[in-house]
């Protein structure tokens, strides 16, 4: 196990024989440390936390420290960085703030530089956070998202899989799955590029999303009325996903389609069909 020298690492923590701990790194309390993963100089880890195999924590990336919430009141919570995950330099991952509670990331996701997770987010597999993107606290993120630099997304939003969010948003609104957003949470279409990109999805599953967004966010129907037409035509996996979100608890209420941007929407849908 390559542990440098300069190295501070708590009797508590849990280190796999094959991790590689850099100059300068701090493990502090009952922290794991999977197999393979590789944590830079002047990284810092800590609380309850795991790392999966194969992650790497790039120099002064901050893991599992102290939630930034005037609730948290020292009680033990947890952070957990699935395998593959890739956490880049002065990113910032912070545990739950309710006792027992977690923060999530799956496998293989990325945080570029300065993107910061809060505490109690839940983020999937393969989910990219550019650089300075922030979450705030109880944010989810479905696998395979993209959210772009400098991007803000507000507590409690909800992000589904395979969405992709411009850059500088602000989004403080839900995002149903496969679309594209910007701005407040503004659905500028579906993410055909990325669903063809993925090699999971049909063409069949391409048009049910574009279909999906044309019914739900392209229409002059209200949410509740668009919802029900579009039930009577979506019959596949990424129909059914859709219909699950938006009529899924939301604190913040969904994004809307609906704004000066809509001129130019149908170019870009036929450039992507």
């Amino acid at each position: 196990m390559p542990i440098h020298a300069t190295a501070v690492i708590d009797k508590q923590a849990q280190i796999d024989s094959s991790a590689d701990i850099g100059p300068f790194v701090v493990i502090e309390g009952q922290v794991k440390i999977g197999a393979g993963a590789k944590i830079f100089p002047n990284a810092y880890i800590s609380g309850w936390t795991e790392i999966g195999e194969r992650c790497e924590i790039h120099p002064g990336a901050v893991v599992g420290h102290y939630p930034q919430d005037f609730h948290f009141k020292g009680e033990r919570s947890y952070c957990k960085i699935g395998a593959g995950t890739i956490i880049r330099e002065c990113a910032s991952i912070h545990r739950g703030t309710q006792p027992e509670s977690w923060t999530i990331l799956g496998e293989n996701c990325f945080l570029l530089a300065y993107a910061h997770v809060a505490h109690n987010c839940e983020l999937g597999s393969g989910v990219k956070l550019y650089n300075n993107g922030t979450l705030a606290g109880h944010v989810i993120v479905g696998d395979n998202a993209i959210i772009s630099a400098y991007t803000m997304i507000h507590q409690f939003a909800r992000i589904g899989e395979f969405v992709m969010i411009g850059g500088g948003s602000r989004i403080t609104k839900d995002i149903p799955p496969y679309m594209k957003a910007w701005r407040e949470g503004t659905i500028l279409g579906y993410n055909g590029i990325g669903l063809k990109r993925s090699g999971i999805f049909s063409s069949d599953d391409v048009n049910e999303a574009r279909t999906g967004y044309k019914m739900l966010f392209r229409s002059e129907l209200p949410m509740s009325k668009a919802i029900e037409e579009y039930s009577k035509v979506a019959s596949g996996p990424v129909g059914r996903r859709l219909l699950e979100f938006v009529r899924g608890p939301s604190r913040l209420g969904i994004g809307t389609g609906r704004g000066a941007e809509a001129a130019n929407e149908d170019a870009l849908e036929e450039a992507e069909a």
